[in-house]
């Protein structure tokens, strides 16, 4: 079994979504461009399905239960990108999150429909990711493994990006 963290000097990016395909289709070019620019990339989803699409991408990946069986320090990343919709609706990645942001992570993006989570409202500003022509490649056989069809794959990814350093667990509850 493998730890959720492990000791790394590279700068260290930690996506959570529901699941691989999701982190694919909605991320899956920018997680490419990080981890090629040298970030160590996780992608964490909650489910346990077929992780290839993932490996394409160059990134590893971990359950959610994992994740929250170890107690790591927010510390230990420099950004963390997710699902909003999966902030929204799972308590238990909403305090992972927020304990994270308010032990020092310097950024935040989230990707998906709907609204910014009331904890974030108004911290965060409309940002695209032009893919490289590498990432699109590597996102499109990515796409191709998860069974995800590649009409709608575009050369951007939109998030919503902020630095929530001020936000407290209490303001979640």
């Amino acid at each position: 079994m493998q730890t959720a963290v492990r000791p790394s000097l590279r700068p260290r990016l930690a996506a959570i979504a529901p699941t691989a395909a999701d982190a694919v289709k909605s991320a899956g070019g920018w997680l490419f461009d990080q981890a090629l620019a040298g970030w160590d990339v996780t992608v964490i989803t909650a489910e346990q399905a077929d992780h290839r699409s993932l490996r394409i991408l160059g990134v590893r990946e971990h359950t959610l239960e994992a994740a929250l069986a170890y107690r790591a320090d927010g510390a230990c990343v420099r950004a963390i990108a997710l699902s909003a919709a999966l902030f929204d609706s799972d308590e238990r990645v909403r305090h992972m999150v927020l304990g994270a942001v308010e032990t020092g992570l310097p950024e935040l993006r989230l990707w998906g429909e709907g609204g910014l989570p009331a904890e974030l409202a108004g911290r965060a500003e409309a940002v695209s990711h032009r893919l490289s022509a590498a990432a699109r490649a590597f996102k499109a056989q990515a796409l191709a493994a998860a069974a995800i069809e590649k009409d709608g794959l575009t050369g951007t990814e939109e998030f919503r990006r902020g630095e929530f350093r001020h936000l407290s667990l209490a303001a979640a509850r």
